[in-house]
């Protein structure tokens, strides 16, 4: 808390360390104090609002339905653009940056059109006064702010209040106040004297409102409560006092406009404006809480013992989560590395460097069969064993947490037709690659993937994060052999996303790392061979980004085989990608060592072969026949938390090495599958609002050249609405062929559109039919763009023509204000004219530029007028760059929730009728559910059972579970009861509570295939 400078204040004499210690607030000052402050404006404006007549915006109203339209338009993407915000913290800031974004924009446009003036409410004075209340309030805080500070660093106040004010946070302050300030203006006006009126509880209307005799009229009641609210602006909101009493303040105050007339006041200076009265309370109290709460805490408002709030505190931890990656981000820096990593990965690694010669280059044995850094035995001795597989973690916390919560359990009970089944935590874990999403950095393996099986499982107290496993394995005090280890173990392979890096995250977390969580790693390459009981092994293969094990993996596993695999015993073959489906898929032969490995090698000894990268779960069996049989069951379970992938799309893989497979179990299934694939229509944007970025900007290059539509008589002088819309498609349609054979930058933009579009198209389909489908979505948003454009000029030219825009010049709104400043809020004293000498003029230029830069529309009409009656070339380079910033301002908020839901609608199309874009379909949907794992058992006799264990709903809170919190600590996590930190808060999505088993089988270890 502040600086280690010795300060020596007031309140520091005092003991404050207990009061210290509990003023740590959630929301950091002062974003607490502003959302209530929003909350009483809103309330504010709403009761000021519903007391005026409302059935007059429907009377006054002008009829026509063009006005209608245009409010239609304007609010429905306004509200479409906003909708992913409402109710939504994000960070980083977009969100917040697009929510006064939007409430400039918005507010902009609806002061030109005529209904808040039928409503007796004039916008121009309501604007031009919050930008005059706003920088004056701005500048007054950061004045205070500066003297606070200072106060600090020489010891007057104590060192709580060393931490800086968040900038963004006073200027939401100050809009929330500006907000109010004009809101009492609109209602109650600047008038020092208002009449007043009777106030009564029988007759003011208020307090009958539920009066039995007049219960049914109290909506009537209800819009005739001018009374109540005259009452309110005069006698709860009445002037403070005439200058008079005030001296030292008569020069430096703003005077009501009733006691003045034409600038000068007779006899002494007349009352205090309320406007002001009201602002100067404002201030006082943020000026007053902001001191108390840097002074002494939050101790005076939150009054209680240091065990009552930790107690308070403990209850309201949560964990802090990741959210899932946001794969269509256009302002993603880690996308960007990701893309970046894979390019140089594909280009440098991929044929010229491979870890896995290093490692093989590294081994001290060069006999492969003899290894130890890869060949592991510690359960070969056990009786019985259980285990788990999972896969592709490390993308949203709260998914991978719930599966980690899942594995970290001591058992788990489940039912399955009618029974319960008690399923034993697995003594060995086996991870099959992506560990962390997007791309393998330090960041993403801390936060992605250590920290939610941390969370569910600890690691031993010595544990520590910057620890460098060099001698693996490197176990507990008082065991000597890994056979003595009784704890859960883990074993992990890469995947593509950990390979993106050249492997280098996962040799320095995983290879060179003894802990995750509280299971043990005694893995030292990427590639390894587990000898478990009963005869059964598990090959961890390394796939690399070739899809395929590299010769030195080949050799050493095919020596294994050799010598150390019996001609009865079984093999799991464990690779991150399924090169069964995905072969199938893209038509294509990957894995060719990996085949020659099983059908020459093992020949027929290949049980099962598990994999990820999907994220789904899919299992196909074999179908018996007198075919030679090389593996017997095929097992997709990538749902250990990343994105999750449809199923419906390789429902018809039935082959495999010349044998038969049918599909045993699907989850989702094929039906959910496709019903989860019209989210991208729905949700796209909502799910994706970072797209905005890319999206926005790419319509407004598209529409560029058509800027501005100076003939736009035909649309308006139709008599009937079918001939509105034909005259209307028909310019677009005639704007379509300007864009294609006269513009440029347009031109150009859909030409590089189109090459874009057509190479996204997966290369699964014929080049002829991916140079269609391009040129099918290429022409929607062609077509979008154009249609919005044209929306927009209309819009702008009906405007124009009812002198609602271009009256007069750039400064419209700063003109009209001075002409009618001195007669709302006289200045006697000559306080303007002294500010703007003490200022060399900036006062008044300030605000001038400030209100054009707010006026959007004015400038886009005026800009827009001086092209159509002189031509382009009569606007100048900054001219030219004035116009097209603004009509992007309105452009980009028009076309982000169409270009999302032309996106969107494209995926779905291809996902459910063409069956492409399995991956690009469902990443935009970044759905956390669905999410499952596999739990294996060698039983006495040697057969394997099979459980996949799944969670159809991911819990989106948690809170600490009191267990884990009065459990007493173990040396070790595994031997706890409750091992894991954090439980749903609703005890029902609990992942222990709500986890079901989706299939099970068994695979004897007798049954033996004839080749």
């Amino acid at each position: 808390m502040g600086s280690d400078k010795h300060s020596v204040g007031l309140l520091d004499t005092l003991n404050m360390e207990t009061v210290r210690t509990i003023l740590t607030h959630t929301s950091p000052y002062p974003h607490e104090h502003s959302r209530h402050a929003v909350i009483a404006v809103v309330v504010g404006c709403l009761f000021f609002i519903s007391s005026d007549n409302m059935h007059t915006l429907i009377q006054k109203l002008d009829t026509n339905i063009k006005w209608w339209s245009m409010y239609a338009c304007l609010l429905g993407f306004f509200y479409f653009f906003s909708s992913p915000f409402i109710g939504k913290t994000f960070k980083p800031s977009y969100s917040n940056f697009s929510r006064w974004y939007i409430a400039w924009i918005l507010v902009a446009a609806l002061y030109h059109l005529p209904s808040f003036q039928s409503m007796g409410v004039d916008l121009r004075m309501n604007l031009s006064l919050f930008l005059t209340i706003y920088v004056s309030s701005i500048l007054f805080l950061l004045v205070f702010h500066i003297i606070f500070l200072g106060l600090w660093y020489v010891g007057l106040v104590a060192r709580v209040a060393g931490k800086r004010p968040e900038i963004l946070a006073i200027f939401q302050n100050c809009a929330v106040l500006s907000i109010a300030c004009c809101v009492f203006y609109s209602h109650c006006g600047n008038n020092t004297l208002l009449t007043k009126k009777s106030f009564e509880r029988r007759s003011s209307g208020w307090f009958m409102l539920w009066n039995k005799q007049e219960r049914n009229t109290w909506l009537a009641k209800f819009l005739k409560m001018n009374e109540f609210k005259n009452e309110i602006c005069s006698s709860w909101f009445a002037p403070v006092g005439s200058a008079s009493d005030y001296p030292l303040l008569s020069k430096w105050v703003i005077y009501g406009e009733s006691n003045c007339s034409n600038g000068s006041c007779a006899g002494s200076p007349g009352d205090i404006s309320p406007i002001y009265s009201l602002w100067a309370t404002f201030i006082g109290l943020y000026i007053a809480n902001y001191v108390v709460e840097r002074s002494s805490g939050w101790a005076l408002s939150h009054p209680m013992s240091l065990k009552e709030f930790e107690k308070l505190k403990k209850k309201q931890m949560k964990p802090e989560f990741l959210d899932m990656v946001p794969w269509y981000s256009g302002t993603s820096a880690d996308l960007f590395k990701t893309a970046f990593d894979l390019l140089v990965s594909v280009t440098v690694f991929v044929g010229r460097f491979d870890m896995r010669m290093m490692q093989a280059a590294m081994s001290r044995v060069q006999d492969g069969a003899k290894q130890e850094d890869l060949l592991y035995d510690q359960f070969t001795e056990k009786d019985e064993l259980w285990f788990d597989f999972m896969a592709d973690t490390g993308d949203g916390g709260n998914s991978s947490y719930a599966i980690a919560r899942l594995l970290a359990q001591p058992l788990l009970r489940v039912r399955e037709n009618g029974s319960v089944l008690t399923l034993p935590r697995g003594n060995l874990l086996l991870i099959g690659g992506d560990l962390a999403y997007p791309n393998p950095s330090p960041f993403s393996y801390e936060k992605r993937l250590f920290r939610p099986f941390e969370y569910a499982l600890q690691p031993p107290a010595w544990y520590k994060e910057e620890h460098i496993a060099v001698n693996k394995p490197e176990l507990p005090c008082g065991e000597t052999q890994l056979k003595q280890y009784d704890g859960p173990q883990c074993f992990l392979i890469p995947g593509n996303h950990d390979w993106f890096d050249g492997l280098q995250t996962f040799m320095r977390y995983i290879c060179h790392k003894s802990w995750l969580g509280g299971w043990f790693m005694p893995q030292k390459k990427s590639y390894f061979a587990l000898q478990l009981p009963k005869g059964w092994w598990i090959f961890g293969l390394d796939l690399a980004l070739h899809c395929d094990i590299d010769v030195y993996q080949f050799k050493f596993f095919s020596e294994l085989i050799k010598e150390k695999v019996g001609e009865n015993d079984s093999v799991i073959i464990m690779t991150h990608e399924p090169n069964w489906l995905l072969d199938w898929y893209w038509n294509d032969v990957t894995g060719k060592n990996v085949s020659h490995l099983i059908r020459d090698h093992l020949n027929g000894r290949c049980r099962l072969r598990m994999a990820g990268d999907l994220h789904h779960y899919m299992r196909h069996s074999y179908v018996p026949s007198d075919k030679p049989v090389y593996v017997q069951h095929l097992l997709v379970n990538g749902c250990g938390g990343a994105f999750l992938h449809p199923t419906h799309v390789f429902s018809n893989f039935d082959k495999l090495y010349g044998t038969s497979f049918e599909c045993k179990a699907a989850y989702p299934s094929f039906e959910d599958s496709s019903r989860i694939a019209l989210g991208n229509i729905l949700k796209f944007r909502k799910k994706n609002w970072q797209f905005d970025f890319f999206g926005g900007i790419i319509y407004f290059v598209l529409a560029f050249s058509m800027f501005p539509q100076c003939k736009l008589d035909h649309i308006l002088q139709d008599d009937t609405f079918s001939g509105h819309l034909r005259s209307f498609f028909i310019t677009v349609w005639d704007a379509l062929m300007y864009l294609l054979g006269r513009s440029y930058v347009s031109s150009v933009g859909a030409f590089l559109l189109l090459v874009a579009a057509i190479t996204f198209v997966p290369n699964k389909v014929s080049r002829k039919r991916r140079v269609l489908i391009g040129i099918f979505h290429v022409s929607a948003h062609l077509a979008s763009a154009l249609i919005l454009m044209l929306l927009l000029e209309l819009g702008l030219e009906t405007c124009i023509r009812h002198n609602l825009l271009a009256t007069s010049g750039y400064h419209t709104l700063y003109e009209w204000y001075r002409s009618v400043e001195s007669e709302h809020f006289p200045d006697p004293t000559g306080l303007r004219a002294r500010i703007e000498q003490w200022t060399f003029g900036l006062y008044p230029a300030c605000i001038k530029y400030l209100m054009s830069a707010f006026d959007v529309p004015e400038v886009m009409a005026v800009s827009r007028n001086n092209i159509c009656k002189k031509g382009m070339e009569s606007l100048s380079r900054e001219g030219a760059v004035i116009y097209y910033a603004s009509v992007f301002l309105y452009f980009w908020v028009f076309s982000t929730p169409v270009v999302s839901l032309v996106f969107g609608s494209y995926l779905y199309i291809c996902i459910n009728w063409l069956h492409l874009h399995f991956d690009e379909a469902f990443s935009s949907l970044r759905i956390a559910n669905y999410k499952s794992f596999t739990r294996f058992h060698i039983n006495h006799e040697g057969d394997l059972a099979v459980y996949t264990l799944a969670v159809d709903k991911v819990p989106k809170e948690w809170k600490l579970d009191p267990n884990w919190d009065v459990e007493p600590k173990q040396h070790l996590s595994h031997h706890r009861k409750f091992p894991s930190k954090w439980r749903a808060t609703s005890s029902q999505q609990d992942p222990v509570s709500a986890v079901r088993v989706v299939d099970h089988f068994v695979i004897q270890q007798t049954q033996k295939s004839d080749l």
